[in-house]
């Protein structure tokens, strides 16, 4: 199949689709009597639903997914939450299979999926760099030429002989990430398993990853870090219902994606098969913009406080719960983030939180904003022990800076903020 392709394609992708069974019966049948039950309860479901199967058990999680990537190019891949995103980098990365179409690879592929893929936890942080190692293909002394710097960037030192079952997360995904990035794989292949790291070293690892690129070698990269895809890739493909919309320069990508499918109205909704199966036992209701005057709306005035109102409910009570929100610009820049329980005061008082409805509310003051476009993502999440649920494009609005501080001169001001500063002025004297 190579010999038709160019000689610097690293990645050929064509046609991948991916199929899954919703509520199939997934574990092995081991006796006769399993093997027995299961076709019973197929037999029971063909009669229950008329003699043909129901078209709501099965979901594509990719379609018809094609796309070619040049041998040096960082591509990023980006989409909301269930567009596929992870999915296809688990069919490359060759965890899963697909259903139907094919891709290939050329060159060795260091891959960082979920946290978990590619180490054995009965063995030690050394034996897994080893181990990773002659996956690749790479002899020992080449390992070992590399291995210092591997636990060094990884800084589990102390713990390398150390089985990695017993590793928090956080120096799981370090040393993971330390194997992908040390051991030269000509392919480089990461999912969102960096948002579970501390910001520090999230930093390291972005830092890592151009390193990677600049060098020459392939990287697929998915983020919902829409400031990371720009910064480390070229292009990148837009994924939406396991399909591809666009493939584009990063920035015209990153645009599109980022005012496509937006509510225009102040208010968002979560459909259930919006919401991820793990986010349990927090499930997403609604989020809304607010006015000074109480109407729920997408347009607001710089001049005047601005209500940001999540609603959400809890089947179980939850320890240690935040539930707050990070503002960006359109292009994915940062402005700000909070959380309901950033005060000293709402921390102690909750604690937990029973199960039931709730509405966390804030308000953002008057002579804050800039005019513009702004986008709202959600996070729910217990400091460094879980994150529930995260959608980094819930909603958008619109900011109108009519008279705001320095509406007097009629050029744009540049910035996503806009303060009403007190200054003062005073006549030192006369010359």
């Amino acid at each position: 199949m190579w010999c038709d392709m160019e000689k610097d394609t690293s990645i050929i992708v064509r046609g991948i689709g991916k199929r899954y069974k919703i509520g199939a019966f997934q574990e092995r049948q081991d006796t006769l009597r399993d093997l027995i039950v299961s076709q019973v309860q197929n037999i029971g479901n063909v009669f229950r639903k008329g003699g043909g199967k129901s078209k709501k058990e099965e979901i594509w999680a990719l379609r018809d997914v094609s796309f070619d990537v040049k041998q040096g190019q960082a591509l990023g891949i980006i989409g909301r939450n269930g567009a596929g995103k992870s999915t296809l980098l688990k069919i490359l990365s060759r965890v899963t299979d697909p259903t139907e179409g094919y891709g290939e690879l050329r060159g060795r592929v260091g891959s960082l999926l979920e946290v978990g893929t590619g180490f054995h936890p009965e063995l030690t942080g050394r034996e897994n760099i080893f181990l990773n190692g002659a996956i690749l293909g790479m002899q020992k002394r080449e390992i070992e030429a590399r291995f210092d710097e591997i636990v060094d960037f990884s800084e589990v030192e102390k713990f390398i002989d150390t089985p990695v079952k017993r590793y928090s997360s956080g120096m799981y995904l370090r040393l993971a990430f330390a194997v992908a990035a040390h051991l030269e794989p000509e392919i480089l292949v990461v999912d969102e398993v960096l948002a579970v790291g501390d910001a520090d070293f999230q930093r390291k690892c972005l830092g890592k990853m151009g390193d990677v690129a600049d060098s020459g070698r392939t990287v697929l990269f998915v983020s919902h870090n829409m400031s990371a895809i720009q910064r480390l890739t070229q292009e990148s493909i837009v994924l939406d219902k396991g399909k591809v919309l666009m493939r584009a320069p990063s920035a015209e990508a990153v645009d599109f994606y980022l005012n496509r499918g937006l509510s225009k109205l102040g208010e968002r909704f979560w459909e259930e098969d919006e919401v991820p199966a793990n986010s349990a036992p927090f499930r997403p209701l609604a989020i809304r913009i607010i006015d000074k005057e109480g109407h729920i709306s997408d347009s607001v005035r710089s001049v005047d406080p601005i209500t940001i109102e999540i609603e959400y409910e809890l089947t179980e009570e939850i320890t240690g719960l935040r539930v707050g929100y990070y503002l960006f610009t359109t292009r994915g820049e940062a402005v700000f983030t909070s959380f309901d329980i950033d005060s000293e005061a709402l921390f102690r008082e909750y604690t937990s939180r029973p199960a039931g409805v709730y509405s966390s509310r804030c308000v953002i003051p008057a002579h804050t904003l800039n005019e513009g476009r702004f986008v709202l993502g959600v996070n729910a999440s217990s400091y460094r022990i879980k994150r529930y649920f995260q959608d980094d494009q819930a909603l958008s609005f619109s900011v109108d800076a009519s008279g705001a501080a320095g509406t007097q001169w009629p050029e744009p001001r540049p910035g996503a903020v806009r303060p009403a500063l007190e200054w003062t002025i005073e006549e030192r004297g006369r010359s």
